[in-house]
């Protein structure tokens, strides 16, 4: 499909944002910037909810921006491709995790860590490289470079492939990065939370034994029958963490 010409005027956008740290989102009536060159218009489809947002929305961190629309897990359709795009075009699925810029230059950025760039542009809440603010995906449409966009497989639904923008890269790079991803290994879980359900999935479908470890027994037959873990540890049963600890000892001695 053709590329479309890029826009000449900021398009209007509708959201819900903060206006201050009572937790309150209300609606909120703000503009994207026009599509450039190198950007991908999306209409967001979901958008994830992080506690991390749910700290930024109450300034909890003490660096939050107002008024802040929140979501850093955005899924969603293209509308519109910059002239010189080259990833995506017009219907492609696609997302946005929690970084919509960087400097492009310093080291990290050549290795493809751009979110240890010093001067990483987060999804919301902090300053784009022409000097506006940043808006997440509690709104109704995105523009960002394409760098930051990634391609949502077809056989992957939309509204589960949101929060692995956040939650899901957020477990699966330790588990690759640490050679946790063999088969035959046993790993353990700790919390099964946003973040835990998500890293037990990944852990199995690469074959690797899972342990939920979990001050809540109640999540027992959720870690097991649902997700698939292979066995379950209550933190707060000193009998069985001790038991634990002597088995773990006593296969590395």
């Amino acid at each position: 499909m053709a590329k479309v010409p890029e826009q000449e005027h900021p398009k209007p956008a509708f959201g819900w944002a903060a206006r201050d740290s009572s937790g309150v989102l209300s609606p909120f009536k703000f503009s994207r910037r026009e599509t450039g060159e190198k950007d991908v218009r999306f209409k967001i489809l979901y958008c994830g909810i992080c506690h991390s947002d749910l700290h930024m929305v109450k300034n909890e961190w003490g660096t939050s921006v107002y008024p802040i629309v929140p979501g850093h897990e955005i899924v969603g359709q293209v509308t519109e491709v910059g002239s010189k795009v080259e990833k995506f075009k017009v219907g492609d699925r696609v997302g946005v995790g929690c970084a919509v810029g960087s400097c492009r230059s310093c080291e990290s950025c050549a290795e493809n860590l751009e979110n240890y760039c010093p001067k990483m542009i987060l999804t919301y809440s902090a300053t784009y490289s022409d000097g506006t603010i940043t808006y997440g995906g509690y709104s109704d449409h995105m523009v960002c470079d394409e760098h930051f966009v990634v391609r949502i497989p077809d056989k992957l639904p939309l509204d589960g492939a949101a929060p692995l923008l956040c939650a899901g890269i957020t477990v699966y790079s330790p588990l690759r990065f640490y050679g946790l991803d063999k088969p035959g290994m046993h790993v353990g879980v700790v919390g099964l939370g946003g973040l835990g359900h998500v890293a037990v999935k990944f852990a199995k479908a690469m074959g690797v034994k899972v342990t939920v470890i979990s001050t809540s027994p109640n999540k027992k037959k959720e870690a097991i029958e649902r997700l698939g873990a292979d066995s379950f540890l209550v933190s707060r049963d000193q009998d069985q963490m001790q038991v634990t600890s002597q088995s773990v000892l006593f296969s590395y001695n």
